[in-house]
């Protein structure tokens, strides 16, 4: 083969190698999961199930984590008001991390009729993690509360996680399997995350796995000019 058929060929497969580092290198991974609710309310237990949707997406230095409910759950006897019912819940930290996270919404923006499901309002709150390594995000406890009561709602199948992600703690450290949560209002990467995401770090891996490969691709190219040209 030519030399600079062999360069080409050696070229294509060192951007061949980091492109497959790009593809194998997870950084988040999300499910919507079916979460059965039950609610202790003013007038008793009350059930619904709710598809229950978490994302994360970086924000500033951390992590801005989002809870979505797909459906309405548990009701009131009598109409809501508009801006009479405020909902807030927890989310439970599992993987490299433990404890929970609180989120909060904004109250109801239109009336809420008697005996109907009660639509929730997106929660969020923004997470730091103190150490490197994947975290679950798990529905945990729902509470509302409306015209002077509070209803508490928990989950009754034990949901699988919503959300993993593969964060990153302040300084980068390894992860050792362990992690402190963060009080609500923290952020995903305790102080110093990549700006535009995670998959910086993954475009950052590719590029020098194909530096490399090229480097090696170069010498070896050289060396065996050189001993040709020392035969002849």
């Amino acid at each position: 083969m030519s030399y600079p058929k062999r360069t080409a060929a050696l070229a294509s497969a060192a951007a061949l190698a980091g492109s497959m580092v790009l593809l194998t290198a997870p950084a988040a991974h999300a499910d919507v999961v079916d979460v059965d609710y039950r609610c202790q309310t003013p007038i008793g237990v009350k059930s619904a199930v709710s598809p229950i949707d978490i994302k994360g997406v970086e924000s500033g230095g951390g992590y801005k984590i989002t809870m979505s409910w797909q459906r309405g759950v548990s009701s009131s006897p009598v109409e809501l008001g508009k801006g009479a019912m405020t909902p807030s819940a927890t989310i439970a930290l599992g993987g490299a991390d433990s404890g929970t996270l609180a989120v909060s919404g904004p109250a109801n923006a239109a009336a809420i009729p008697a005996d109907t499901p009660i639509k929730i309002s997106d929660l969020s709150g923004t997470y730091t993690p103190k150490k490197t390594g994947k975290v679950t995000f798990t529905a945990a406890t729902l509470t509302i509360k409306a015209l002077g009561t509070t209803t508490t709602c928990t989950p009754a199948n034990n949901p699988e996680p919503s959300l993993t992600l593969d964060v990153t703690a302040a300084g980068g450290s390894p992860s050792d399997g362990s992690s402190s949560s963060s009080p609500p209002g923290g952020s995903s990467s305790g102080g110093r995350l990549p700006q535009t995401g995670p998959e910086d770090s993954v475009v950052a891996i590719g590029t020098l796995g194909g530096t490399v490969l090229l480097a090696g691709a170069a010498g070896g190219l050289w060396l065996t000019r050189r001993g040709q040209a020392a035969r002849h």
